[in-house]
């Protein structure tokens, strides 16, 4: 396919993906998820759906915990665990399927062979980055799939633990917030292990640049 072509594709997608996430916002998902909720099958099912989709709409994977939260409390987290993996899935095939030999995708590689596939992605989890920002580098570095997908499940322990806390807290949906699941001490305390997952592999890097 021609390069421009690939370019225009691109461009509209995107441009396609920021429209409905700024028409279709994970509030709004949040209050029609209410209905579902006194239904923990129901509700789970309702999530798996969510989870599938939610990539199109550039929605936090937090919406998920906080859901699982609401309607299932604490015993929601497994669930919330496993849907924010599947729903890492697309960003991180779609990734890998368009990586080139730029100067980024060589960095990461570099990065990546420094760290070790698994420990790269849970460092990068526990960064307070967009997890499709996350998942599209590791695509992108080339992380095999296995590890990828390891390493999300262990690097997403505590945004998603913090976002079940946070839905098992509120009274309704309705009035639930995504950026209460966004605790300081969370924040602070993810940083400080990415820091310590990240400090070696970068220093080993920097000495022989």
């Amino acid at each position: 396919m021609d390069r421009r072509v690939r370019l225009g594709a691109g461009v509209g997608l995107v441009a396609v993906v920021a429209a409905l996430a700024v028409l279709t916002s994970p509030a709004a998902v949040l209050d029609r998820l209410a209905w579902v909720a006194a239904d923990p099958l129901r509700l789970a099912l309702t999530l798996v759906a969510v989870a599938v989709v939610r990539p199109l709409f550039a929605w936090p994977t937090t919406l998920l915990a906080v859901a699982a939260g609401y309607g299932l409390g604490l015993g929601g987290f497994p669930l919330a665990l496993a849907l924010v993996v599947v729903t890492s899935l697309p960003p991180y095939w779609m990734a890998g399927l368009s990586a080139g030999d730029g100067a980024v995708a060589a960095a990461g590689e570099r990065l990546v062979a420094e760290a070790g596939d698994v420990r790269s992605v849970v460092g990068s989890r526990l960064l307070p980055l967009p997890s499709d920002v996350v998942s599209a580098g590791a695509g992108v570095a080339g992380v095999p799939f296995r590890a990828f997908a390891l390493g999300t499940a262990v690097g997403e322990v505590p945004w998603v633990a913090a976002g079940v806390v946070a839905g098992d807290s509120f009274a309704a949906l309705s009035t639930a917030s995504l950026s209460a699941a966004m605790d300081p001490r969370v924040v602070v305390g993810a940083a400080v292990l990415a820091a310590l997952a990240f400090a070696g592999p970068a220093y080993r890097l920097y000495a022989r640049r």
